[in-house]
């Protein structure tokens, strides 16, 4: 049975420098793909959340092949030199991320402290990269023609493929059996609720102002416009409500009520230049994003939710409310709206750094 099974592996194993270059595609595409879908909000990105998932699947198969070839140079000693125990950290780590993005889809629920299973996942995956390029420093070697350019080697890497699109339907399949439901990111439904205490108080990185007065804030309006706005709390009142999912990169997602006033009229009031491409909203914590014009204008600057005033942890007195955006653009505790000919090239460098100011 064992050398039926080792057979097997053998038939179906690429060649070993093929399986390293392939582990080190495969991971750089998870590493950027899930960078890029913790902003993809829009349905029209679920096509990327099936990719990073298939591949991730078929990264497992592919490191299987890697363990079981070095599995003697790992478990016996007199084999192991300096860059053995980079190399076992970096399974593990591998291991770990992928573990928990597949236990994530099939419905496992874990909790570590505020973390989901799903965070945990986030964070293991950004260490995989740093350290894999460690890892090639001292075992690289040059890829090869001859490696990939074969009908057998087709064969296996299509092989690779139906397996990970099958078994990641199959974790699909039993979180569905589980009664899990998931959004296509991966956001599972918070209990029915409206209003401020019906879904979580979350920051990104360390974002944690202290309580606004709202009887000293004022929001800006700047930038590209001919009639720049200073607007105190009572210039925001607005009876518009909509309906609108917000799916927060922590794993879950809340559909609630938001009343506000629309950007797009404060838009208008302020005379926008005709030059103008950009929309920037930030907090004064100094988090801020960036939204083309057309899209910002569309968007609602809340001040309830559910029929309740925004609490301080939900932005207070005013949160951005971004349709088919991911949580952490929804701008929270926000005193200024810029109009920008281009994008803020400082908005990734503002959303890691702001808080600690």
């Amino acid at each position: 049975m064992a050398s039926r099974f080792v057979r097997t592996v053998r038939r179906l194993e690429p060649p070993p420098r093929a399986v390293d270059w392939s582990i080190f595609v495969l991971v750089v595409f998870e590493a950027v793909s899930g960078v890029i879908t913790l902003g993809a909000g829009h349905p029209a990105n679920a096509l990327l959340f099936l990719l990073h998932g298939v591949a991730g699947v078929s990264l497992v198969a592919l490191v299987g092949f890697k363990l079981y070839r070095v599995r003697h140079r790992v478990l016996d000693s007199r084999l192991h030199d300096k860059h053995t125990l980079a190399s076992v950290v970096l399974a593990v780590v591998a291991l770990a991320a992928l573990a928990t993005g597949i236990a994530w889809v099939a419905g496992v629920e874990v909790r570590l402290g505020f973390w989901t299973l799903l965070n945990v996942h986030i964070g293991f995956g950004l260490l995989v990269l740093p350290i894999l390029l460690v890892h090639l420093r001292s075992r690289f070697h040059t890829p090869r023609r001859v490696d990939f350019a074969d009908r057998r080697r087709a064969l296996q890497y299509g092989a690779l493929l139906v397996f990970g699109a099958a078994t990641y339907r199959a974790t699909e399949a039993i979180g569905s059996i589980q009664g899990v439901q998931r959004r296509f990111t991966g956001s599972r439904p918070l209990p029915p609720g409206d209003g401020n205490a019906s879904f979580p108080v979350t920051s990104w990185v360390a974002d944690d102002p202290a309580p606004i007065d709202p009887d000293s804030w004022r929001l800006s309006v700047e930038g590209l416009v001919d009639n720049p706005l200073s607007l105190d709390v009572s210039d925001l009142e607005s009876d518009r409500t909509e309906s609108v999912l917000l799916d927060c990169t922590s794993g879950w997602y809340t559909e609630q009520d938001w009343t506000g006033i629309e950007l797009g009229s404060l838009l208008e009031r302020a005379d926008v230049h005709s030059s103008a491409r950009w929309v920037t909203v930030r907090s004064v914590t100094g988090f801020r994003w960036s939204f083309p014009i057309e899209e910002a204008a569309e968007m609602l600057l809340a001040t309830h939710v559910g029929g309740e005033s925004l609490s301080h942890g939900h932005g207070a007195p005013l949160r951005l409310v971004a349709p088919n955006r991911r949580g952490f653009q929804w701008v929270k505790w926000i005193d200024t709206v810029e109009v920008r000919r281009r994008r803020d090239p400082a908005q990734w460098l503002a959303v890691l750094v702001s808080g600690f100011g």
